[in-house]
């Protein structure tokens, strides 16, 4: 008897030994020729199915100076995806009862926040959140000067004609105020409170602040000069090393940008996608946030744009017909996507380093191209 089951486990073992590997030749084929269209200079992707990362792959070079090719640790500026990172530790210090979703901006700022229309309204968290404040970034949102009566004369054009709370403009703005009351509230700098309570429990790694990275592995990012060049955007990866030195906690915040400045690579931000598509738990239940505030950052406050805390619905608007929930980065040349369906428990990451071709053909047709074939092989059903 003990020889028949060793038999059979050693035939087991052999068939598991004899199993081909999948053969994904024929989409990283499709997906070669995609990024021969658009001029793409490097990507990573990544594809989650039945709650399972599947796929990670790398395509293009790091460094158009050097040839360095793209891996799967290559860590990119991910942009507005970073959102994502602060809404969750947001709704954390929600969750401790430290922080009230309804808290006005202002008293947290510490300097009035109040659209001029509509004195007595409060700009409250949950609008910053939610794009729904009707603040704007026309005075800038790199530093808080802008929106600050003491400071802009002109602080008034930051806000909309429409009443807080009624309507719904993308801001920047929003975010970077929102990683300033973080701090005040948790008295941890922005940066390390992210990876303390939002990366290192997952085992991932990245971050806002450049000094704290590998800097070698960073993919460098391309734009279109006026004269048509691929040019490095040296300011994606900018350590301001001096300033942070003389860090004022609740003040310098955007220098980490809570709005855009994560940096982390696309099997890691995978990971992070995982997070969401289990509403606020990894599978093996590492838990950052409850399943309630993880469905409230999936829940549209807006009924135009479809976005709720850092998270949009889309309703096939990336892959047709596919209702998907996640967010999109665009800046310095680089465009990124992190989309998925709770559900059913799939998922895609995509980013790009930058696109020689039309701005028309390069932004947003990178993602859709993208979401698209990875949809089509790994997902439909034929």
């Amino acid at each position: 008897m003990k020889s028949f089951r060793t038999l059979f486990l050693l035939l087991a073992l052999l068939a598991a030994g004899c199993r081909k590997a999948p053969d994904y030749s024929a989409f990283e084929a499709e997906m070669e020729s995609f990024r021969n269209e658009i001029g793409n200079v490097g990507m990573a992707v990544a594809v989650v199915k039945d709650n399972e990362l599947i796929y990670t792959h790398s395509f293009g070079v790091a460094d158009l100076e050097t040839g360095a090719p793209v891996t799967d640790s290559s860590l990119f500026r991910i942009a507005s995806i970073s959102k994502s990172f602060t809404a969750v530790s947001i709704l954390q210090l929600v969750e401790q009862g430290k922080l009230s979703l309804d808290a006005d901006a202002g008293e947290l700022a510490g300097f009035p926040i109040r659209n001029p229309r509509y004195p007595d309204t409060p700009i409250t968290v949950a609008m910053l959140l939610s794009h729904t404040s009707s603040l704007n970034d026309s005075q800038g949102y790199f530093s808080f000067d802008g929106v600050r009566p003491d400071r802009n004369p002109d602080w008034a054009k930051c806000y909309n004609e429409y009443e807080p709370g009624t309507g719904y403009q993308y801001c920047n703005l929003n975010f970077n105020l929102l990683g300033s009351f973080l701090e005040k509230i948790s008295g941890e700098r922005f940066d390390q409170y992210v990876v303390g309570h939002l990366l290192r429990p997952l085992g991932l790694y990245g971050g806002y602040c450049v000094d704290s990275l590998d800097t070698s592995r960073f993919v460098k990012l391309y734009a279109l000069d006026k004269d048509g060049v691929m040019t490095e955007s040296v300011e994606a990866y900018e350590p301001r090393s001096e300033r942070i030195r003389a860090y004022r906690t609740g003040e310098d915040t955007p220098l980490f940008s809570p709005t855009g400045g994560m940096k982390i690579s696309a099997p890691d931000l995978a990971r992070w996608m995982r997070v969401h598509m289990n509403y606020g738990t990894t599978p093996e239940g590492v838990r950052l946030i409850s399943e309630s505030s993880s469905k409230m950052m999936q829940t549209p406050r807006s009924e135009d744009e479809h976005y709720g805390f850092a998270l949009k619905v889309s309703d096939g608007g990336y892959v047709p017909g596919v209702r998907l929930v996640g967010h999109t980065g665009g800046a310095y040349g680089l465009r990124s996507a992190m989309f998925f369906d709770p559900e059913k428990k799939f998922g895609f990451v995509m980013i790009s380093s930058g696109c020689s071709n039309s701005a028309e053909e390069g932004d947003f047709h990178v993602i859709n191209g993208s979401l698209r074939r990875m949809y089509d092989y790994f997902i439909k059903e034929n």
